[in-house]
């Protein structure tokens, strides 16, 4: 084999490293908002304890002061949609928009045949390198697509937590000072 193939050998591994780690880098992304959704989730879990604890004294001292109820209406409402934004990102999200793909898991299981038949078209489409980058390719713009709105989800559920906060914080002032007034 002369300098050229060597170096085409070189670059094409180059370019399957550079695609799989590509593919893992974007899957753990998905995997990071997944645990930061996660934590928010928790989060909630302690809080809402506290405030579970809480209600009992919280509850003689209430009047009919219709602007704590909206402070408290507002939070839950925070709440509930936070924690909602949270649950959609541990839905999984398939996108079956797309030609089939070698490595998509769906996609080899119901549109390759059985276990002999994808097993010979992947091995040929393994070795003709323009349809293996582009099945790679397509794979790490569907993944790209799985980890946008993964994390779109978790940036609500942020913002909700924090105005939830705000909301919280403001309420808990404002009923301070009813009782002291």
């Amino acid at each position: 084999m002369g300098k050229n193939s060597t170096l085409k050998n070189k670059h094409t591994d180059d370019l399957v490293d550079h695609y799989w780690g590509t593919i893992s880098y974007l899957t753990s992304l998905i995997k990071a908002s997944e645990l930061k959704a996660g934590l928010i989730l928790s989060f909630y879990g302690i809080l809402l304890n506290f405030i579970y604890q809480g209600t009992e004294s919280f509850s003689d001292q209430l009047s009919n002061d219709i602007y704590l109820y909206i402070l408290i209406g507002a939070w839950a409402c925070c709440t509930v949609a936070s924690i909602f934004f949270c649950i959609r990102c541990f839905i999984p999200r398939i996108e079956g928009k797309f030609s089939k793909n070698m490595f998509f898991f769906k996609d080899i299981i119901s549109k390759f045949g059985d276990v002999e038949e994808f097993s010979k078209t992947f091995l040929k489409m393994s070795q003709d390198e323009d349809q293996l980058f582009l099945q790679l390719g397509e794979q790490i713009f569907i993944i790209s697509k799985i980890s946008d709105w993964k994390f779109k989800n978790v940036k609500r559920a942020i913002r909700l937590l924090a105005i939830g906060l705000i909301i919280l914080f403001i309420t808990g002032l404002y009923h301070f000072l009813f009782i002291l007034s």
